[in-house]
């Protein structure tokens, strides 16, 4: 029984995993894939290159159009910092991942 509750304090910490539907541009699949991949919160996808971004949604052979992935780990940036207003206004800027609008004032 002992041994049970060892094991329990070893384990590592593992990341809560986050919504990625509060990101502009990430639909359910697209959602499902990136967990896939091992990315599970705001931190790791704002660490992850958009070219390795590119890399994963093309290895999962995407059958639909996909926004573009170039804003994505700007907006988990701001969604891990918990800078929830700045990513509102960033997001009121892209469509589809893309930036249509004037650039955030910083």
């Amino acid at each position: 029984m002992g041994s049970n509750r060892i094991e329990e304090l070893a384990a590592p910490a593992v990341p809560e995993a986050n919504d990625f539907a509060e990101l502009e541009g990430i639909g359910p699949r697209i959602h499902d894939i990136l967990r896939d991949a091992g990315i599970t919160t705001f931190a790791q996808l704002a660490a992850t290159p958009v070219a390795r971004i590119r890399q994963i949604l093309a290895n999962a052979e995407v059958k639909f159009p996909v926004s573009a992935p170039d804003t994505w780990p700007e907006q988990a940036r701001l969604a891990a910092e918990f800078r929830w207003a700045e990513l509102d206004q960033l997001k009121k800027t892209l469509k589809a991942g893309v930036r249509t609008g004037p650039p955030l004032e910083r």
